[in-house]
């Protein structure tokens, strides 16, 4: 299994990605988990080695609570995803633009690898903002958690009655599926496997 966990700060993410990881016994490549560990200093216990200097490129925008750009993740994400994971991956935090986008379905083309589908938790502003800044995070600070949810709202093209260009992208190619992200954890995740049972 192979898929990709879309959504806002705090939409509940790497929660979903985590529990659909355990589930289908297959690896959760988070770009969020290993970004941050270049906040809190903890990027050269990585077990990711060669993407230490990634990561320590990344710091600065991650501070401002500004997206990572596009040249660096689609680097980080081509050295993740070559580190022998043929049999399924989750994957958590990118594409973030429709043009990693692209370049993601580039890569599997390249490894020979295709994505089953791409899942949008849906939440409103309010929930990614009460949900991120109850997590406790480094870069969970007020002023940071507006700025993402700006960006997200800017990157995804998700105004009330526009068309999201990441989810547009994934809806066109018959791989999407959204969720209801407002409800718990368990109740997401039950969701989840419904939906892709009956695919």
């Amino acid at each position: 299994m192979r898929l990709v966990i879309l959504g806002g700060s705090g939409a509940g993410k790497s929660t979903q990605a985590q529990r659909l990881g355990k589930f289908f016994d297959v690896p959760l490549v988070s770009t969020g988990e290993t970004l941050r560990a270049a906040i809190s200093g903890n990027s050269q216990n990585s077990a990711y080695g060669e993407l230490n200097g990634l990561v320590m490129e990344a710091k600065p925008y991650l501070e401002d609570g500004e997206l990572v750009p596009d040249e660096m993740m689609i680097e980080f994400i081509k050295v993740r995803l070559k580190q022998a994971l043929n049999n399924g991956w989750i994957l958590e935090g990118y594409p973030r633009t429709a043009f990693q986008c692209e370049e993601l379905d580039f890569l599997l083309e390249d490894l020979g690898q295709n994505l089953d589908w791409a899942i949008y938790l849906q939440v409103s502003a309010v929930v990614m903002v009460n949900r991120s800044l109850g997590r406790s995070l480094p870069d969970d600070q007020p002023e940071i958690v507006q700025r993402r949810i700006e960006l997200f709202y800017d990157s995804y093209g998700a105004l009330r009655y526009r068309t999201i260009p990441i989810l547009e992208y994934y809806d066109r190619r018959r791989r999407l599926l959204t969720i209801n992200g407002d409800q718990s954890p368990e109740q997401v995740q039950q969701n989840i496997l419904t939906l892709l049972g009956n695919r």
